[in-house]
């Protein structure tokens, strides 16, 4: 099954079989959603609801000539099977209608008029405290909920995982990796030279990477401790706002990246993206306060991820929609080079 806008008898013929829409029910239209990267996701419109319906081929949905795992889907379908019955993860996520393994396609609750938090890389946008405190009250829960010795086998998504290691840790580094970055932006090509040219920067760099993809136990002060489940993407673009009655409030999305490791990777993009979104430090403090540290979580490797998090982000291919001028980024990746000691 290859899921097509265009192509609604076959849709929903598909859908009826599935059980996913009653035998007499008509799909009314078919559009997209929003402006997502990874997946073909579509909003199907009946008389009676909403749904999203969403595949995962192998590439990336915007930029196809990138290779991608296929079955993503049903990872992220495994995580929202897996959080689904703790309440307060639950009410924070779209909930999961159905899946199909063999088609990686996912059905999901449609959550209303809706937009991403990208918003908040413009100039001027703030997260206001009940939101961060929301945001962070999440990554807390699921922290502490899902943290174990032996992870869930399910869940090594090592896949997607590689694909991540490449675009932090290796591909943003590259002295010549075919991607002129003054095509972002004039003179960023320069400004990035002498962080691909730094070796040592590049060893803690690789170190890191390792620590990313690591299958064996976690150490933390030379103590084993458990690993967590990790979201794997905590950014704006995977939070939502969302209005349902007049009544807003935020989702959490796109788990695919998901798996169990250190959960000061999660806590440590988070940070990073409010930092290159300009939000004051005591939105970064009220976040560093507030979240549950997991026992012997180590802040000098959540600041490690969060610097790399930078620098992949303004020197790397997965560039945000910033606005921020050569003087920023250059102070901002001096920041996150100090974070990498």
């Amino acid at each position: 099954m290859h899921l097509d806008a265009q192509k609604i008898d076959i849709l929903q013929d598909y859908l009826r079989r599935r059980g996913w829409l009653d035998t007499e029910e008509i799909i009314s239209s078919v559009e997209k959603p929003g402006e997502g990267n990874m997946n073909y996701t579509l909003r199907v419109t009946t008389p009676n609801r909403t749904l999203i319906v969403k595949q995962s081929r192998d590439y990336v949905e915007k930029y196809p000539t990138i290779p991608a795992p296929a079955n993503r889907a049903v990872i992220e379908g495994r995580f929202y099977q897996k959080t689904q019955p703790i309440p307060m993860l639950a009410s924070y996520m779209p909930q999961l209608l159905g899946a199909d393994d063999e088609n990686n396609i996912l059905v999901l609750q449609d959550l209303g008029d809706s937009s991403d938090y990208t918003f908040l890389y413009q100039p001027g946008q703030l997260l206001n405290e009940s939101d961060t405190l929301a945001l962070t009250e999440y990554l807390s829960e699921l922290h502490h909920q899902f943290s174990v010795e032996a992870p869930d086998p399910i869940f090594a998504n090592h896949d997607m995982r590689a694909l991540n290691h490449e675009h932090i840790f290796n591909y943003p580094f590259l002295e010549d990796n075919g991607f002129d970055l003054n095509t972002i932006q004039p003179g960023l090509q320069k400004l990035a030279m002498p962080y691909k040219q730094d070796a040592k920067l590049k060893m803690i760099v690789e170190q890191l990477g390792e620590i990313y993809l690591s299958e064996s136990q976690l150490y933390r002060g030379g103590v084993a401790a458990p690993k967590t489940l990790l979201h794997g993407d905590y950014y704006p673009g995977s939070w939502l706002q969302t209005t349902v009655n007049q009544e807003s409030s935020i989702k959490i999305i796109d788990p695919e990246f998901c798996f169990y490791g250190p959960p000061e990777f999660d806590l440590g993009v988070m940070i990073a993206h409010l930092m290159m979104a300009q939000q004051p430090l005591s939105t970064l403090n009220a976040i560093l306060s507030d979240y549950e540290k997991p026992a012997g979580f180590d802040d000098t490797l959540r600041q490690q991820f969060t610097g790399v998090e930078i620098m992949r982000r303004l020197i790397g291919l997965a560039q945000l929609p910033l606005s921020l001028s050569l003087e920023q980024k250059q102070s901002l990746l001096t920041e996150a080079r100090h974070m990498l000691q």
